[in-house]
């Protein structure tokens, strides 16, 4: 762009934004490896359908960013020419609290939110496990953390969202009659009206060796006679020292004596523990890694997981949920793509046949690029 059309779009948005709230962007402000053209900071939805307006009649890529932790998952993009930042869409109201929901922004942080609820007694029954996630960010991608096994994903605590589509048009939707449904917006959610449940008084976590992803099958059966909250694996490169460890939330005397009685059925060398394992709600990958999402059932998780070892040729790490079958697996940032691509290939070929699914999350940017120009590059 010229230097007239940029002073012609950055003047814009401070129109919009106001002086202090609308700059070019710098260089902490990246997708994928690249940095964005301009970043805009509206404080309301009529704010963010302004921003919008403006990039649709300038043909403008657009993108919004809440903590970015999340801002390089999924497919590359190739520009992004104004990031919309949520920093000031932040905020919770009319929160029912005897009708158990609350109304809030969607740059809010999900454990601001939680705090605030807390207060209550009360909790959006969600553990993103990006520890600065924004609602709205969680939301984008459905980011669901151990609890999805008991309560569902975030976007199962939704009841309606306000949301401005790419031309710039405000609406709000509960995904009924015909109107979108979280995964079906395109555009920019800006706030989130969702489900709340009470807070449990206690939790209890029950945990267990595993060896070999051979003994999941028989322990996550166990687990699941005792109506936990969360069922997640961790198993480190090289198949040693694995755990699962179960979670149990409600009240004191309950929540021990479930867990106990699981430790039991286990049998030797379970434990229960008032405190979560280090690893608990924690992404197995950084940045720099190569992240996979594999989907299927648990009593097929062992098998997807042997597979995946052939043909990677040996054990990667793997951390997720054993109870639901849905874990990230982890390959070094210096995989070459086509090694990634034939790893993703053959992965889908065994997983088809048991309904399963196998994604790349994330990878570094130039590694993500040459996956998606062979085709390879799925996000869900």
């Amino acid at each position: 762009m010229s230097d007239q059309v940029i002073d012609q779009v950055l003047s814009a948005l401070v129109d919009i934004c106001g002086p202090d709230y609308a700059r070019v962007a710098r260089s902490i402000d990246t997708v994928n490896g690249r940095r964005a053209g301009y970043v805009a900071v509206p404080a309301t939805t009529a704010a963010v359908a302004d921003v919008l307006r403006l990039a649709a009649a300038r043909e403008l890529g657009v993108l919004a960013r809440g903590s970015g932790s999340k801002i390089d998952w999924g497919r590359p993009r190739d520009r992004v020419d104004v990031l919309i930042d949520s920093g000031r869409l932040n905020g919770l109201w009319d929160h029912d609290v005897a009708g158990a929901t609350v109304e809030v922004a969607t740059g809010t942080p999900v454990r601001a939110l939680q705090a605030a609820l807390a207060l209550q007694g009360q909790r959006l029954p969600v553990d993103p496990p990006s520890r600065t996630a924004t609602v709205g960010g969680m939301l984008a991608v459905n980011e669901s953390g151990p609890l999805r096994y008991r309560f569902g994903t975030p976007a199962d605590q939704v009841t309606s969202v306000t949301y401005v589509d790419r031309a710039g048009v405000a609406a709000e939707s509960d995904g009924e009659d015909g109107r979108p449904g979280l995964a079906e917006i395109d555009g920019v959610i800006t706030a989130a009206a969702l489900r709340l449940e009470p807070l449990p008084p206690a939790r209890r976590w029950a945990g267990i060796a595993v060896p070999t992803p051979s003994q999941l099958s028989r322990l996550v059966a166990a687990a699941g006679e005792f109506e936990p909250s969360a069922i997640e694996t961790d198993l480190p490169a090289g198949g040693r020292g694995g755990t699962l460890a179960v979670l149990f939330e409600g009240g004191e005397a309950a929540a021990v004596d479930q867990a106990e009685r699981l430790a039991a059925a286990w049998g030797a060398g379970a434990v229960v523990t008032p405190i979560a394992p280090p690893w608990w709600g924690v992404y197995p990958f950084r940045r720099d890694d190569v992240a996979l999402r594999l989907s299927v059932s648990a009593a097929d998780l062992p098998a997807a997981l042997y597979a995946l070892g052939d043909a990677v040729g040996g054990a990667v790490p793997v951390r997720g949920s054993a109870g639901l079958g849905s874990v990230h697996a982890v390959l070094p940032g210096r995989v070459a793509p086509e090694r990634v691509t034939t790893i993703i290939d053959s992965m889908q070929h065994v997983l088809l046949a048991r309904g399963g699914r196998a994604a790349v999350v994330s990878a570094p940017p130039e590694l993500a690029r040459e996956v998606e120009m062979a085709g390879r590059f799925e996000f869900f």
